[in-house]
């Protein structure tokens, strides 16, 4: 059903709130991030953030949420690919490395909503909360694991522990978020080119022959 013309503008400013939130946390963190300084950088009122979020926490929450949908958005095409297993992983590699580069606010949020959790840094109130949320994105994670088993009975994948392994992918095809910056006169096919080379450092690690005795 198409949203009527009040919907898509409510739609539309939650998500410049949401966009504005993210760039706040990532820069200042959470603690320090102030829904005053969101209003500020959208030239808007708190009323307007508070209208569609009741507090900081509410809005934090928002964030990691709609991080963790673009994710999923973004690899639910290529996960029931037929076929082998490396150009399916390719192909959901390769999306997740560009998500992370072109949202890199939003991913950055969610990393720190992560530590949080990991910390115990949360109040009672939003530890029911964030723990849907870390499910939400374990979830996410467990979307690769399928395809890491398959190639792996396919002779292309060598590692012994499914859950170290996804978890060291990960940490390097989730890396541009912590190091990457546009460069001035930048490209699309730039960019792609960055998000090749992690691709193909992840394929490296998962791919690579132990050597005997080690």
């Amino acid at each position: 059903m198409a949203l009527s013309v009040r919907e898509q503008i409510a739609d539309n400013s939650r998500i410049d709130i949401l966009s504005a939130a993210a760039r706040c946390f990532m820069d200042r963190g959470y603690a320090a991030a102030s829904i005053d300084e969101v209003a500020r950088s959208l030239g808007a009122t708190k009323g307007r953030i508070y209208h569609h979020f009741p507090s900081k926490a509410d809005l934090f929450a928002a964030v990691f949420r709609h991080g963790m949908d673009l994710n999923y958005e973004a690899v639910r095409p290529f996960i029931d690919l037929p076929g082998s297993a490396l150009p399916r992983w390719r192909r959901m590699a390769m999306s997740h490395v560009l998500l992370m580069i072109d949202t890199k606010p939003f991913q950055r949020a969610v990393w720190i909503g992560v530590e949080m959790h990991l910390r115990g840094a949360t109040t009672p109130e939003q530890r029911s909360v964030f723990n849907e949320l870390i499910e939400y994105r374990h979830n996410y994670g467990m979307l690769f694991r399928n395809t890491l088993l398959q190639g792996r009975e396919e002779g292309v994948f060598r590692f012994d522990d499914l859950s170290i392994t996804n978890q060291l992918m990960f940490m390097t095809l989730n890396s541009p978020i912590f190091w990457y910056t546009p460069r001035v006169g930048e490209t699309r096919s730039d960019v792609e080119g960055v998000a090749k080379k992690v691709v193909e450092y992840a394929l490296g690690g998962l791919s690579k022959r132990r050597e005997e005795g080690v």
